[in-house]
């Protein structure tokens, strides 16, 4: 889900932990630091969960049809989850899936995962790779890696 949810290069220096933002796939109640984040009260009219995942460049299409693949497929193997957390940066961080580090990481994810493959369809799911690989090969081939970033993205979006 990573490469659909933070589909730019700059996405994943945010999954470096202690930075209010998710660095493995973990829920907690209120907890700014876990992947996915339940508010309110059980019961509640205000109880929610957000999924603090997605950036804001991400297609919100593909953004919330990943989420619901993947909640389709939980649902379909009856998934149980994980205790909630409270330390989403120790302990039990330790044992939970990490999100990938790099744009690069995470389409290799989204290549490997059957799910996510068959939802988007063999002809989105190649264009979408072609796309993410090339944004990388030119970051790679740039001279300066940031100021390419900064010419790219800020200039866009």
């Amino acid at each position: 889900m990573a490469a659909l949810c933070a589909p730019s290069i700059v996405a994943y220096s945010r999954y470096r932990g202690s930075v209010m933002a998710p660095q493995a796939a973990l829920w907690g109640r209120d907890n700014r630091g876990a992947m996915l984040r339940v508010v309110g009260m059980p019961g509640g009219h205000d109880m929610r969960i957000e999924n603090r995942l997605p950036e804001a460049m991400a297609n919100p299409y593909l953004a919330i049809a990943a989420q619901v693949w993947a909640g389709l497929d939980g649902l379909a193997r009856r998934l149980e989850p994980e205790p909630a957390t409270a330390s989403p940066y120790a302990g039990a961080a330790a044992s939970a899936a990490l999100l990938p580090s790099s744009l690069g990481q995470a389409l290799d994810a989204l290549a490997a995962d059957g799910v996510l493959q068959q939802g988007l369809g063999e002809p989105m799911a190649q264009v979408f790779h072609a796309i993410k690989r090339q944004e990388l090969a030119r970051q790679a081939q740039a001279e300066d890696p940031a100021g390419w970033q900064r010419r790219e993205f800020f200039s866009r979006f």
